[in-house]
């Protein structure tokens, strides 16, 4: 039997990318052994066709073609109306996610970063996103209904969670593939979404609460949110075409030492940072002797310097450092913050710490995606790639605050424990991302 192997290119279209092409597979087979070349039980998408091949002899070929499921679209167009409008819209999603949880300080979520990513890969963006939508609204109406512990955590806990994890992974993936040089400075703008729900929720709540009571409030912020995510759902559009195969999770990725080495700082760099937004109120009240009015204005402020924090270092990472550069240092800056909050003892003192921890702080949450992001060149994997760090970090934004609330018990009610368990874990965190930093490239003037 002779065999030869032939590749045509945009057989139907020439104009289409190469990457969108028929691949054809021909085998030429005599006559009499034709059919002992296909297995029992073998399904082919074969079409047999007679040719006459350079012996003279009229054999039988056997044409195998296979459709590429992924489309190449180009390059991002790293700006204009339609990309800087996935950054606002993902603005919108991240204050009705992140934002929403920022401004209260006490609510758990639990992250499904790995599914999301995977089916957003695989083109399932728009339904993964209403499911996300109705579950997270539903939830925050549901909660207004709850008049019992785990009526709230149902409505709360598991299905605002598992609402903003079909929200957050997803609109980021999204974002990523826009914007190439100023892909940092993108998602800051949509990061910052968590500092302008931290500012918008908490007053809503101090405002209504005692006029309305807490269900109608729960109430007036759920339709905030519904009408939000309505925008969101209309505006929000996949440029990469769909990567329908592949595992759900990408074990090559963790292969790759850079990409692991970030995965496991980043989990201990989201152990500690949100100890502050999760207690500050509560440090205010017991150890200062700040009003409660007083403390929701800290949080306010705790949350509205992240506006600079989420944009400021995310445009000097794209114009000059790198979001990996920029990270590493203000991972430092923020775990030498949480020991100095230790020797907070006045109002004014409080208030100054709060300023500064709003803006580093901030600078991580935003700098996270941008760096992950960079760290994926093959954009129809971004999805998969983001949501498996999305996934181990949610385990450490899970356990974080409460074990710091236990550590807050064992010390009689005094933060000094809890404090030193921050400080350590962002500290840890800065040696993991600087030695991905290390093994990506020795030389420190790379931008990266």
């Amino acid at each position: 039997m002779t065999e030869m192997t032939s590749t045509a290119h945009d057989r139907e279209n020439p104009s289409t990318n190469a990457l969108d092409k028929d691949v054809e597979i021909q085998t030429v087979h005599s006559n009499s052994n034709s059919d002992e070349e296909i297995g029992d039980g073998e399904e082919k998408d074969v079409e047999a066709y007679p040719v006459v091949s350079n012996n003279g002899k009229g054999d039988a070929v056997t044409r195998t073609s296979t459709k590429s499921s992924w489309k190449d679209p180009g390059p991002p167009p790293d700006g204009g109306i339609g990309a800087w409008t996935q950054a606002i819209l993902g603005h919108l999603v991240i204050m009705n996610t992140w934002g929403f949880i920022n401004s209260f300080g006490v609510f758990q979520t639990y992250y499904v970063g790995t599914f999301t990513g995977r089916l957003t890969d695989a083109g399932y963006f728009r339904p993964v996103f209403i499911i996300g939508s109705l579950a997270g609204v539903i939830g925050v109406f549901m909660a207004s209904l709850s008049t019992t512990y785990w009526q709230l955590l149902l409505a709360q806990g598991v299905c605002c969670g598992l609402g903003n994890g079909c929200l957050f992974c997803p609109s980021l993936t999204i974002l990523s593939t826009y914007f190439s040089k100023k892909r940092s400075l993108a998602i800051g703008i949509a990061a910052a979404g968590s500092a302008t729900g931290g500012m918008i929720f908490p007053a809503m709540v101090q405002q209504l609460l005692p006029r309305i009571g807490f269900a109608w409030t729960m109430r007036s912020l759920g339709f905030i949110q519904l009408g939000c995510l309505i925008i969101c759902n209309i505006g929000i559009k996949p440029r990469v075409p769909p990567r329908r195969t592949g595992e759900l999770v990408d074990w090559a990725s963790f292969k790759e030492v850079p990409y692991v080495l970030f995965a496991i700082g980043m989990f201990f760099n989201f152990w500690g940072v949100y100890f502050a937004f999760y207690y500050l109120g509560t440090y205010a009240r017991n150890i200062i002797g700040m009003p409660y009015t007083s403390s929701i204005n800290l949080l306010i402020v705790l949350n509205g310097v992240g506006v600079l924090g989420r944009i400021v270092p995310n445009y000097l990472a794209d114009r000059y450092f790198g979001p990996l550069n920029s990270l590493i240092p203000v991972v430092f800056v923020t775990s030498i913050l949480c020991f100095c909050w230790i020797s907070v003892s006045s109002q004014g003192g409080l208030y100054a710490w709060a300023v500064i921890y709003g803006i580093v702080g901030a600078a991580i949450q935003s700098l996270f995606p941008a760096t992950l992001s960079s760290l994926t060149t093959d954009l129809r994997k971004a999805g998969v790639r983001m949501g498996q760090v999305f996934t181990i970090v949610s385990f450490a934004v899970l356990t974080g605050p409460p074990i710091a609330g236990e550590l807050i018990q064992r010390k009689g009610g005094e933060f000094e424990y809890a404090q030193i368990f921050a400080g350590l874990d962002l500290f840890v965190g800065f040696i993991f991302i600087s030695a991905a930093r290390r093994t990506k490239s020795k030389q420190l003037r790379d931008k990266m």
